[in-house]
């Protein structure tokens, strides 16, 4: 459904180094865990290609998705509002496990993210860029509805289902290749003819690949590689690291076809992931968690940005950022404001780019419903049963606090100090936990999620205490 969204130039200036906007190309990849790469400090994991993306541009050490999930993490990406605004909390339902093991009703979930949203793809398009989308959508039937003029493999499909790593595939919107092909490889073929059919205006490429979302599906010359490879705290799923291999070497094959076509120079490369990553797979530590839960495991993401001429090679920052930030900082880089009904939640991150530094601000999550564990004994989540309950988080400065639904319970943490969330502070600077406190309450006001929670009454005590008891027998 197209909607009026009218455009004025804005007082904000950028030197860009060609008198043509920026291309851009945003690399989202789907449960890709903080530590999983070479230049993120893993032994175990081979990643060549990225490795050089990464001393080519500026590594973010303290990036952060949206959401701790898939679906909520990329609404927050494509609106730039955080999840009360769009309502998409989680996959499917949120009433995840058992019912009697639930004290509380969760909020309802969203499973699409609404036509009246101007999402990400539009504001490019709008500006007159070429869009595609090559992989997960996971944002409702057809991402062609919102912004994106070419999509391959984009549905509300979350996982490419079994054997869907390799065709005949599974996956909408994306033709069978030669029995046998790797769909991350399809992809990348795909994004590779969408780059050399437009490469004489500028393109948003948006490249979500369904990697390395289970189910676990490598390639078998590279699963023997790391099979007989030594394992390396908590790293040690040969499968998983195939994947990551196949992953290295088709951003390897897409960067080389950007300088084949003279592209690079401008040229902004986006890398990072979802969420975190699943820690029954591979291990982040000492981040706490992963995929699902709200301790860093879950939500702290590898964030690389190469941009030649803007952003100095071989950097890093140490800033908190978020998903939640593109929004503003491409719409600066457009040099447009645009008049909607659509509040942002992020900031520029734009003189974090060049140099500069931005105000310190609080980051917030909400998610006011329930995850089921996928591992009782490795998730290292609050408690067995789920990777998360229904919460709210906020980060400030080093300082991030928990407020969890079901026993109204606080838990703070000193992140440069505590970086594994394992000693809960909250008794010991009370000023802090208040200051923060009210900080989260004010912002779901704000956000009219404020929350109020009706009683379940399937709930049982008892039976949750023996189900708890269960996972440690």
């Amino acid at each position: 459904m197209m909607r009026a969204v009218f455009v004025i130039l804005s007082c904000f200036s950028l030197h860009i180094a060609s008198a043509q906007f920026p291309n851009v190309v945003y690399i989202n990849v789907d449960d890709l865990g903080y530590r999983d790469l070479g230049f993120m400090g893993s032994a175990y994991y081979e990643t060549p290609n990225l490795d050089q993306l990464a001393a080519e541009g500026r590594i973010f050490t303290q990036a952060y998705a949206g959401a701790a999930n898939c679906a909520p993490s990329r609404a927050c990406l494509l609106s730039g509002m955080n999840t009360p605004r769009h309502g998409i909390y989680t996959v499917a339902n949120s009433d995840r496990g058992e019912t009697r093991t639930r004290k509380i009703i969760p909020t309802s979930n969203q499973t699409v993210l609404a036509d009246s949203v101007y999402t990400l793809a539009e504001m490019f398009q709008n500006q007159g860029y070429a869009t595609g989308t090559f992989g997960k959508w996971h944002l409702g039937d057809d991402p062609t509805t919102q912004g994106f003029e070419v999509n391959v493999a984009g549905s509300q499909r979350g996982n490419p289902g079994k054997n869907g790593y390799f065709s005949p595939y599974n996956v909408n919107h994306l033709p069978d290749g030669p029995e046998g092909e790797y769909l991350t490889d399809r992809l990348t073929t795909e994004a590779i003819n969408f780059l050399q059919a437009n490469q004489e205006k500028p393109f948003f490429l948006y490249l979500p690949y369904y990697t390395v979302h289970t189910p676990l599906i490598g390639k078998e010359d590279l699963i023997k590689r790391f099979e007989i490879k030594e394992a390396s705290f908590g790293q040690d799923n040969p499968v998983y690291a195939a994947m990551v291999a196949s992953l290295d070497e088709n951003v390897g094959r897409l960067l080389t076809e950007i300088d084949r076509l003279q592209l690079r120079e401008n040229t902004i490369i986006v890398f990072t992931s979802d969420n975190g990553g699943i820690r029954d797979v591979s291990y982040q530590d000492p981040l706490r968690a992963g995929k699902g839960s709200y301790y860093e495991g879950g939500i702290r993401v590898p964030l690389v940005i190469r941009w030649p001429g803007e952003v100095e090679p071989r950097t890093t920052c140490d800033t908190p950022v978020s998903n939640l930030d593109f929004y503003p900082t491409f719409q600066g880089i457009l040099n447009i404001q645009l008049k909607h009904q659509q509040p942002p939640d992020g900031v520029s991150i734009i003189p974090l780019l060049t140099g500069d530094e931005i105000a310190e601000r609080p980051l917030y999550w909400h998610f006011p419903i329930y995850l089921q564990a996928y591992n009782s004994k490795e998730d290292g989540g609050r408690d067995p049963l789920f990777r998360t309950r229904p919460g709210s988080v906020v980060r400030l400065g080093d300082w991030k606090l928990h407020h969890y639904y079901e026993d109204d319970s606080i838990e703070l943490y000193n992140l440069r100090e505590d970086l594994g969330e394992t000693l809960n502070v909250a008794e010991r600077y009370p000023k802090v936990k208040n200051k923060l406190h009210q900080l989260l309450v004010d912002w779901l006001e704000d956000h009219q999620a404020e929350p109020t929670f009706p009683q379940n009454p399937d709930y049982d005590h008892a039976f949750e205490q023996r189900r708890k008891a269960e996972v440690f027998q």
